[in-house]
């Protein structure tokens, strides 16, 4: 399969579908309107699944780990090594995402798509490998056009998978050193914002290390020159494989009607991509929360989505998608277990 033929598959949902929905919350025992986002969350399910009647889904993270080889550059406050050594503790259950992925009663995945390091064969670390880590993009392209399809097609493939195992709903997750930098690069990029307004300092760099984060990525963009009419020309020029394979995940997810639950700044910087590939794909979208990410509200504003939550969260792993996806399984049960005016026997507004 190819990236084009994933987009084809994608078909938008059907509006009657919302209406159908937001009739139903209308006629629950309480002032309508009065669970404002929940309401709205329940009403897209429906519309996004195609089930008047949704049962409670199954949901999975995927959490993509890569490395990036501008790193090199000074970019991020922690090494290159912590990227394989957080892949292990998500394999024993020890991160952030694991924890909130726990409460949430949510799996998670752990994808290799391109960390620079030899795991061995490990049962519960699905081995997708691409190549150990992006080039520098400072000096090269990050990724051929090649590699960066198959990033993209790895995403789509383990969407296509877990919709078949019957996942109502995806979640996105990411490891990888440096990666808020070519986040930020595709970020200026696609909303045409300039570079500074949309780089934040990740891990926490400090004034010096955020001023090269910002020249980094402008003279990066200088010299690739990337096509923003062309979003799979951006991937590979300034992204990363952790970043493809959540663009595929989102198409994956939508051609199936499996609502995809963002996470923070890099999630929505493969959002930007996805829909730059297929637009139709933005009706599948929950964003999870809004990071402190000073780049993620223009990813917001650019795809015209509103986050759930506002949690000062910027540890990514999937960590906010977690939450996200508690919240939607709450609005559903708020939709089908909640009983009409007329099933308890109580009185509506005159």
């Amino acid at each position: 399969m190819s990236v084009q033929a994933a987009c084809d598959r994608i078909q938008s949902p059907d509006p009657k579908l919302l209406a159908k929905a937001q009739a139903r919350l209308d006629c629950l025992t309480k002032p309508q309107g009065s669970l404002g986002r929940l309401e709205e969350v329940a009403a897209r399910y429906v519309m996004m699944t195609g089930e008047l009647k949704p049962a409670i889904p199954r949901g999975v993270v995927f959490t993509f780990a890569a490395d990036h080889g501008v790193t090199k550059e000074g970019v991020s406050a922690y090494p290159r090594e912590v990227t394989p050594q957080m892949v292990l503790n998500f394999l024993r259950g020890g991160a952030g995402v694991n924890v909130l992925a726990r409460h949430a009663g949510v799996g998670v995945r752990v994808v290799d798509i391109g960390v620079d390091h030899d795991f061995g064969t490990l049962p519960d670390l699905i081995s997708k490998k691409v190549m150990r880590g992006t080039r520098n993009l400072l000096v090269e392209p990050a990724m051929t056009r090649a590699e960066a399809e198959q990033s993209v097609l790895i995403g789509v493939e383990l969407a296509t998978q877990a919709a078949q195992e019957g996942i109502g709903l995806i979640g996105t997750g990411d490891m990888g050193i440096g990666n808020t930098t070519p986040s930020a690069a595709i970020t200026a990029v696609m909303t045409g914002r300039p570079v500074s307004d949309v780089t934040g300092r990740g891990t926490g760099i400090d004034d010096a290390g955020h001023a090269r984060k910002v020249a980094v990525i402008q003279q990066a963009l200088d010299l690739h020159r990337p096509d923003r009419s062309d979003a799979l020309d951006v991937l590979a020029k300034v992204g990363g494989l952790d970043i493809g394979g959540l663009v595929g995940l989102i198409l994956g997810a939508a051609a199936a009607r499996v609502p995809v639950v963002l996470d923070g700044f890099i999630a929505g910087a493969a959002a930007l991509i996805a829909v730059g590939l297929q637009p139709r794909c933005r009706e599948y979208l929950i964003a999870s929360h809004r990071s402190v990410e000073r780049g993620h509200a223009a990813i917001f504003d650019h795809l015209g989505v509103r986050p759930l939550l506002d949690l000062d969260l910027r540890l990514g792993e999937g960590t906010g998608a977690c939450l996200g996806m508690s919240l939607v399984c709450a609005a559903l049960k708020i939709y089908t277990e909640m009983a009409t005016f007329g099933e308890a026997g109580v009185s509506e507004k005159a």
